[in-house]
């Protein structure tokens, strides 16, 4: 605990953003100097998936419970919560074998990972928000606190100190508390925990050059809203968060389809430029550096505090870049670096790192997303799609919408004839032609592609998601004569067993 302590104030004095501020800009020159030299160009496109999920009792009541160290051993990595982990896929080329890979890859990875945690009587859970909380409830668990020597340590965060620097300097900026503010509830937490409520999905997508990035980037802005609508997975908190609700039924009506977007952003937006938002378009693979040294400053580190060997990589050249480019928390953004791929480069490159998408009900949901992912983006840059030309600010708009409304949202697209659309049947459909485009493209063969966009389809033509399918849950048992918080335990209960019990949510429908 006292390193811990120690290493907070430092990150919190003063006296480091200097230091710190200057190694970033050394660092961000030499990264565009690297860039217009074309050294982070590669031979092919790359694909790559992140996947958090969290942990219950392997019990009937299905709380929330903290992960075993046996299952970081197996290969997942730790997150905020105790009770949180991410599973990662090496990359591959972007091809059918490549995809078919990734598919193997997160499989095996999640197995892996959820048979050490039944060694221990846990499960890992694939969804987008935990509502059933721990025996002492959810607002002790999330607000449970020491503080020491001026420091605020959440007891079931990570002990890790970069997190630890991130919730106090955040504290401070929001002047000691922090507020979440949904349909339902108006209140106030001393951490950023309550952040790990939430948890997601994120397809990374590898540019071969620097040239063809800025389409690609710009391209996949315009895709937010669509996508997060295909695929909202969060509607209801643990039911002991909520403070005003009169009429649960109305609530039900009432809630975001996707709460995560708004726990997240609320969580550490602390001042009038948010950190967390829809980034602005780019001219340049460059411009996603400058976006990165201008972006608010949260709780900087140096590298030596952690790290005492050598810097013989250009990540660990540019660590103190990459560590601020880890608090540039944009629902998009480059990431440079990262592992080799055989028959795609090494591990300097650049890639779209695609952060609004809600963790899926199974396995198969999580790949086919990441599948419908990048297929869309490479799709609209190979045919020429307008849909670049919509204007920024609608994209932004149809993004929210989307977050709050789910598949009935007023979603914004231009279609392949240039014609400006709200109308999500016309959406839809070319969403799903330009994904498959986009893995054709790339060789993936039609029956691949069926295997796995076929059950999203399915989400548009039944008009169910998972948010939808857990407020349908939730409002039958309220009109079975349930209180909120029965009704919401037992949705989510039922979610637990179908989560587990079936290879897709095309076949809950």
């Amino acid at each position: 605990m006292a390193e811990l302590i120690d290493l907070v104030q430092q990150s919190l004095s003063e006296e480091t953003i200097p230091a710190y501020m200057d190694r970033v800009e050394n660092q961000a020159a030499t990264l565009r100097e690297a860039i217009r030299a074309g050294e982070l160009d590669n031979d092919d496109f790359a694909v790559g998936l992140e996947m958090e999920v969290y942990a219950v009792e392997r019990d009937e009541e299905s709380s929330l419970a903290d992960l075993p160290q046996s299952v970081f051993d197996a290969g997942a990595t730790k997150e905020l919560g105790i009770h949180n982990a991410e599973i990662n896929t090496d990359p591959d080329v972007f091809d059918g074998a490549g995809l078919r890979s990734q598919a193997d890859r997160i499989e095996a990875a999640f197995r892996a990972a959820d048979d050490a945690a039944e060694e221990s009587d846990r499960l890992l859970i694939s969804d987008a928000m935990w509502t059933i909380a721990p025996e002492e409830g959810a607002d002790s668990y999330l607000s449970d606190i020491e503080i020491e020597d001026g420091v605020t340590v959440a007891a079931n965060m990570r002990t890790d100190p970069r997190y630890a620097a991130i919730d106090n300097d955040v504290l401070r900026a929001f002047g000691g508390e922090i507020g979440l503010d949904v349909p339902g509830v108006d209140r106030r937490f001393p951490s950023i925990l309550f952040e790990s409520l939430a948890t997601s999905i994120q397809p990374h997508l590898q540019i071969p050059t620097a040239e063809q990035f800025p389409a690609y980037y710009n391209a996949a802005i315009r895709t937010l809203g669509p996508v997060l609508a295909l695929t909202t997975n969060s509607p209801f908190l643990p039911p002991e968060l909520y403070t005003d609700v009169d009429d649960p039924m109305a609530l039900v009506d009432r809630t975001h389809h996707e709460l995560r977007i708004a726990v997240f952003e609320q969580s550490v937006n602390a001042t009038p430029n948010p950190k967390v938002c829809v980034p602005a378009d780019i001219d340049s693979a460059q411009e996603t550096i400058d976006r990165v040294v201008e972006d608010e400053l949260v709780a900087p580190f140096l590298r030596e505090w952690i790290d005492d060997e050598p810097r013989d990589s250009l990540a660990a050249d540019t660590w103190e870049f990459q560590y601020k480019r880890s608090t540039y928390w944009r629902w998009l953004r480059c990431v440079i670096g990262g592992d080799p791929v055989d028959g795609a480069g090494d591990e300097e490159s650049l890639r779209i790192e695609y952060r609004p998408i809600p963790t899926q009900p199974t396995v198969i949901d999580v790949v086919a997303v990441q599948w419908l992912t990048v297929g869309l983006l490479r799709g609209l840059v190979t045919t020429d799609h307008p849909l670049p030309q919509l204007p920024w600010t609608e994209a932004e708009t149809s993004f929210y919408n989307a977050a709050r409304d789910g598949l009935d949202a007023d979603l914004a697209w231009l279609t392949s004839d240039g014609e400006r659309t709200s109308d999500s049947a016309v959406i839809f459909e070319e969403v799903f032609e330009l994904a498959r485009a986009g893995l054709r493209d790339a060789g993936v063969s039609t029956a691949a592609i069926d295997s796995y966009l076929d059950g999203l389809e399915t989400r548009w033509t039944e008009r169910t998601t998972p948010s939808i399918w857990k407020q349908n849950r939730v409002r039958d048992r309220l009109q079975d004569g349930d209180d909120l918080a029965t009704a919401i335990t037992a949705a989510q209960e039922s979610y637990i067993q179908h989560s587990r019990e079936y290879d897709s949510f095309a076949e809950w429908l």
